[in-house]
């Protein structure tokens, strides 16, 4: 099957009534969710689902299935679990999405500051890190922290939009990260935009604008190797 992810076409919607298509040991598995799954170094949501209106179950976890297409609610171990076909309110933590919403966004324009090949990343709860391929660049902590808040600061629009698969392989430059390749085979591909500054694939969720983020702070940043620094950056006010 293949769930609706409602979270793909807007980021800020915390909750959606659905109906459970089967529920296993693994998870429980809706129709449509507002649930962002696990991927592209940023953890699955985490929230519950109401069952025809009764006592809420926790969702520790959302992941995708081994099909790549359906989404699974991952429950605590003791947790029962909901027949096929309940009505369900699946709603989110939203401060915990909102965080990670905006960490995910100020990563973004961390690559904008650092223009060098990303070999690895992550999005905390209120924080994340990228590594680049910086040669012998020296990366000054102070310099980083100031570029990447005059950044925040200006306020741009964040969007999105969708090329097709043969138009990301015509353009290659669009791939900023080396460790992981954008979901391709479905057709399209999603792009996010920050107006004037940045474009690449991603399937994460983001903020409307730049602004939202808040200032940020660089809090490490540390060789990884020959060539590689790992930088790791925080929401100030968390």
């Amino acid at each position: 099957m293949t769930t609706q992810a409602l979270f793909r076409e807007d980021a800020y919607r915390t909750e959606t009534e659905a109906t459970v298509a089967f529920s296993d040991a693994r998870g429980v598995a809706l129709d449509r969710t507002v649930f962002y799954a696990q991927g592209g170094g940023q953890s699955g949501d985490r929230g519950t689902l109401v069952i025809d209106g009764g006592s809420p179950i926790a969702i520790v976890n959302t992941v995708y299935d081994a099909d790549r297409a359906t989404i699974l609610h991952v429950t605590m171990e003791e947790s029962a679990l909901p027949p096929p076909g309940a009505q369900v309110i699946a709603r989110i933590d939203w401060d915990l999405r909102y965080r990670r919403m905006r960490a995910h966004t100020a990563l973004h324009l961390l690559s904008v500051v650092l223009p060098y090949p990303v070999t690895g990343g992550s999005v905390g709860d209120a924080e994340g890190r990228l590594d680049f391929d910086s040669g012998e660049a020296v990366l000054d902590k102070t310099e980083v922290e100031r570029r990447l808040n005059e950044l925040i600061a200006l306020d741009r629009s964040v969007s999105q939009r969708f090329i097709a698969d043969a138009e990301l392989e015509a353009n290659p430059g669009l791939i900023k990260t080396m460790s992981v390749k954008p979901p391709m085979g479905t057709g399209r591909v999603r792009l996010i935009a920050i107006e004037g500054l940045d474009l690449q694939p991603c399937g994460g969720t983001h903020v409307a604008r730049t602004g939202e983020i808040g200032r940020a702070v660089v809090t490490g940043i540390e060789k990884k190797g020959k060539i590689n620094r790992r930088v790791r950056i925080a929401l100030a006010d968390v």
